[in-house]
């Protein structure tokens, strides 16, 4: 595919600027979201920004590469299935990114910082052995590159870990992978389930009442906040089903005031930071994908329109 024409959608020039410093054949246009005209949606090859434009539609282009994880706000726009378009995603540390936010989390829980910070303010005296990772068990749903690296974390730490995908097809630092019908086996055995799903129609309210049901242990998001049935964790976590719940990505974000999700001493809320992406990592991640774009070279980033990931 030869791509000559590439409208950035944000001011990212200064960014860009060390970047190309070696001449590439394209043509550049850098414009905020809200400048972005018809008449410059007509001129380009290719899109790339975190976010469409209003007058966004895919037919405008060859190729569309989201500076995201996901693509699941491009994909609200409906035309994709007409087009034969490309869509890559940005894909750099959120992987470590990620797991470190999940270590830090779990071993708060493991070690009862929170415990023994009340007591020392007490001026309490009272010792409790911390538990160990090795003993722990994690279920992980979804299991790409973001999920392997978690994965990999945890099982260098000597935790079972266990995948949950679509598939349920094997892949490396998971002990087992199940698919989704079969997921409530595992969670039944979890101490800890950590989602990094994206939103797809099929992901969409997945941990649900059902889902709730089945976990005896806490949950983390760091995912999408739309796979989570909100009212159904809420309901879990009063019935002692759930322990606690770590929530990077909530449904509505910012999460309203008036959400009893803040108030709640059983739910540790952060705002959306579990994998921010940098972008001096975006720029370098596209400029690779065009690379092997113009290449003809895999892209391993590339994401299907149709699973919507």
């Amino acid at each position: 595919m030869k791509i000559k024409k590439i409208l950035i959608a944000g001011n990212y020039e200064e960014e860009f600027k060390k970047y190309l410093t070696v001449h590439l054949p394209q043509q550049f246009r850098f414009l905020s979201v809200e400048e972005i005209t018809d008449e410059d949606l007509s001129w380009t090859d290719a899109y790339v920004g975190f976010k469409p434009s209003p007058n966004f539609h895919p037919s405008y282009f060859k190729w569309v590469h989201s500076f995201n994880a996901g693509v699941n706000n491009y994909l609200e726009i409906d035309g994709w299935d007409d087009q034969k378009v490309l869509l890559t995603r940005t894909v750099c540390s959120f992987g470590e990114r990620i797991s470190e936010y999940c270590l830090s989390f779990i071993l708060r829980d493991l070690q009862y910082h929170e415990g023994f910070q009340r007591n020392k303010l007490e001026k309490k005296w009272e010792q409790k052995t911390p538990k160990m990772l090795r003993d722990q068990t994690i279920v992980i749903f979804g299991t790409g590159a973001i999920g392997q690296e978690v994965a990999k974390t945890f099982s260098l730490f000597g935790a079972t870990v266990y995948g949950v995908s679509q598939s349920g097809a094997s892949k490396p630092h998971f002990k087992e992978v199940a698919d989704t019908a079969s997921a409530p086996a595992l969670v039944s055995k979890a101490d800890w389930v950590i989602s990094t799903l994206p939103l797809t129609t099929n992901t969409n309210k997945m941990f649900n009442k059902e889902f709730f049901h089945h976990l005896n242990g806490s949950f983390i998001n760091v995912g999408r906040g739309a796979t989570v049935d909100e009212e159904a964790l809420i309901e879990a976590l009063d019935t002692g089903k759930l322990h606690s719940a770590v929530l990077d990505v909530l449904e509505t974000e910012p999460l309203p005031e008036s959400s009893s999700l803040w108030s709640r001493e059983d739910v540790i809320i952060t705002p959306h930071i579990s994998a921010v992406t940098e972008i001096n990592e975006a720029i370098e991640c596209f400029l690779e994908t065009l690379r092997k774009l113009e290449n003809n070279e895999p892209l391993p980033n590339q994401a299907d329109t149709l699973k919507g990931y």
